[in-house]
């Protein structure tokens, strides 16, 4: 499959922002800068860039855990979801959202829930929307591997074949449910082998790799475009941090290793796409590089600019809760 060299670069752009973005993120968390739950993408990049480079921009996603990196790998801003995670009015949800509720409707990014799956109806909901309406867009939804054992995962996915809407269902398969491996709490040997008892496809892809996110991902959006409903997409990869900043590094031992950590560290996915751009000439390292300073510096711009944002006003706290006027029954 043919990919720009543009694309390709913009991967790589996407890739260091989630990177930089997180690594910053648990710096400041730390810090007590800000409270709440948050929930690294490090080392899952590539799943979240592939996929998206391969929807337009009025195309929706939803997400679930780890949902910084959606939203930004769809094109968001960074300075709209630092200022989000500090609860700041300039957030994305003006503040009252926090890190784990990042909606940008102009983009197409429908939000997430710190509800296991309850992004998943949402989605096939939206593209429910798309088929009634006759509009031309598809819908994607991240989940991980505890989600795809939930009912709302499994009744969307029956509901979205029977009714062949154009939605993608994308697990990212970081190999654990906060602690649970997914060998121990799934049946079959991958996720994806799932799919045929839905009647559709199913594809297991290496999540490290964004080229290859991106062409499974196109693949199933021509399906969905072309009227023959959704697609089931494993993504297997690995998150470096704990599943959930708070939860303790020292927890890392009682259910797999740093040798393990270590092991999926070599296939890390800036570089192997840095690695393959470098090799067939279409960037140099030190072009490359350059990229990374750049997203670290807009990082640090980010910050500055949650950190001078205001609070939210008390008299607001009920503003956009609901339709206002509420409507008529």
């Amino acid at each position: 499959m043919d990919i720009s060299n543009e694309t390709l670069m913009l991967m790589l752009r996407r890739m260091w922002t989630i990177r930089h973005f997180e690594e910053k993120v648990m710096e400041v968390h730390s810090a007590g800068e800000f409270a709440g739950a948050a929930h690294p993408y490090i080392g899952e990049e590539a799943v979240a860039v592939g996929a998206c480079a391969a929807l337009k921009p009025t195309d929706y996603i939803a997400g679930n855990h780890r949902s910084h990196g959606h939203p930004l790998a769809k094109g968001g801003s960074m300075k709209g979801a630092m200022a989000e995670l500090y609860g700041r009015v300039d957030g994305y949800c003006k503040g009252k959202g926090g890190s784990m509720h990042l909606a940008d409707f102009s983009i197409g990014i429908l939000g997430e829930s710190g509800i296991v799956a309850s992004s998943v109806p949402v989605a096939t909901g939206a593209a429910l929307a798309a088929h009634l309406k006759g509009e031309d867009f598809v819908s994607l939804v991240f989940f991980g591997d505890g989600a795809s054992n939930q009912g709302a995962c499994h009744e969307s996915m029956n509901l979205a074949a029977l009714w062949k809407l154009p939605v993608i269902f994308l697990c990212e398969n970081n190999q654990f449910a906060v602690t649970t491996s997914y060998k121990d709490s799934v049946a079959v040997e991958h996720i994806s082998d799932r799919a045929p008892a839905y009647n559709m496809p199913g594809v297991l892809v290496d999540g490290q790799d964004a080229i290859a996110m991106y062409e499974a991902t196109s693949e199933a959006v021509a399906r969905a475009r072309a009227g023959e409903g959704p697609t089931l997409i494993e993504g297997l990869t690995f998150r470096y941090e704990e599943h959930s900043l708070g939860l303790g590094r020292v927890r890392r031992g009682e259910y797999r290793t740093e040798g393990e950590i270590d092991e999926w560290r070599k296939r890390d996915p800036i570089v192997i796409h840095t690695d393959r751009l470098v090799a067939q000439g279409i960037a140099t390292a030190e072009e490359c590089e350059a990229i990374s300073a750049e997203i670290k510096q807009e990082v640090e711009e980010a910050v500055e600019f949650a950190r001078n944002s205001a609070f939210p006003e008390a008299p607001d706290l009920f503003d956009d809760m609901w339709a206002d006027p509420i409507p008529a029954p």
